[in-house]
C-alpha cells in the first residue's frame, strides 16, 4: 500500500528565529507531533525563514515542486501584524483553497484563548501537496493538529500524495469505509 515514502515539510516562518535570536521551538513542535503520531514511514523537509511572503511562496513552491511533499505544515506568521503574510503566500501558490481546516483549527483554539480569532490560518492544494498553516505557539500547533490530523491522510490520498497512516491510539485518521 505504501508505495513511496511520504515527505512532510515542516516551515517555521519567523523573522527572529530565522536570524537566531531565538530558538524555534515551533517547528521542532510539528517534528515531534508527526514523529508521535505518524506511523508510515517518512521524511522530514525542513526550513526556518523570515516573514517574507516571496520567500514564502518560494520556499512552498521548493517543497511542493521538487522536493515532492505530499504535506507542508507551516508554523507562524498567521497573525493581523503587518508581517504575518504566510496565509497570503499560500493562498498565491496553491491552486484550490479549504477553508474548513483554519475554521476548525480557530474553532478549537478559541476554547484556549479569546485571541485565537485573530488567526487567519488556512489551508490548500497546491498539485498533489496539503499544505496547512498552523499558529506559532506549541501548545497551539498540538490542540490545531489534533483537530484536522483525522482529515489529513485522507485529503492526501485524494489528490495524490503519498500514504500516510496514524497511530489509531493518538489520532485517528479517517478515512470512508470502501
Amino acid at each position: 500500500m505504501a508505495e513511496k515514502k511520504a515527505v512532510i515539510g515542516v516551515v517555521t516562518v519567523s523573522d527572529r528565529a530565522s536570524r537566531g535570536i531565538y530558538e524555534d521551538i515551533s517547528g521542532k513542535a510539528i517534528i515531534d507531533y508527526l514523529k508521535d503520531v505518524i506511523i508510515t514511514p517518512f521524511e522530514i523537509e525542513y526550513r526556518v525563514i523570515p516573514d517574507e511572503r516571496e520567500l514564502i511562496e518560494k520556499t512552498l513552491i521548493e517543497l511542493a515542486d521538487q522536493k515532492g511533499c505530499s504535506l507542508i505544515l507551516t508554523t507562524g506568521g498567521t497573525g493581523p501584524a503587518p508581517r504575518d503574510v504566510t496565509p497570503e503566500a499560500t493562498e498565491a501558490v496553491c491552486e484550490k483553497m479549504l477553508p474548513g481546516f483554519g475554521e476548525l483549527m480557530r474553532q478549537v483554539s478559541l476554547k484556549q484563548v479569546p485571541t485565537a480569532i485573530l488567526s487567519r490560518q488556512t489551508a490548500g492544494i497546491r498539485g498533489s501537496c496539503l499544505i496547512v498553516n498552523l499558529p506559532g505557539k506549541p501548545q497551539s500547533i498540538k490542540v490545531c493538529l489534533d483537530a484536522v490530523m483525522p482529515a489529513i491522510p485522507y485529503c492526501i490520498d485524494l489528490i495524490g500524495g503519498a500514504y500516510i497512516d496514524t497511530d489509531p491510539s493518538k489520532v485517528k485518521a479517517f478515512r470512508p469505509k470502501k
